[in-house]
């Protein structure tokens, strides 16, 4: 490799490393400020008033125009899911670049 070639491509690296660092600090930012609704979900979902909210829905006793995915045990549990298997990779990428 030259070394015209040889600063090129670590201008490349440069490059890509210092955007990619820009889109997830924002995502992490957004991330982060949903954690707090988050967390209002998991406690609805599976409680009391989800039970009730979801026998007045299945009772027929909901607008029908209403839209209640929440109520649907899998789109709330999938969400919470991704949540959590998302907060898992971000320490796994932490523990692995500290090692490096």
């Amino acid at each position: 490799m030259t070394q015209t070639e040889r600063i090129t491509h670590y201008e490349e690296l440069l490059d890509r490393s210092v955007a990619a660092a820009e889109k997830l600090d924002a995502a992490l930012e957004a991330f982060a400020a949903v954690q707090p609704l988050v967390r209002e979900l998991d406690g609805y979902y599976g409680g009391a008033d989800w039970r009730a909210d979801l026998a007045d829905d299945e009772a027929g006793r909901l607008d029908a125009a209403l839209k209640r995915g929440v109520l649907s045990e899998d789109a709330a549990y999938d969400a919470l899911a991704e949540n959590r298997r998302l907060l898992r990779r971000m320490l796994e990428v932490v523990a692995e670049s500290m090692e490096g």
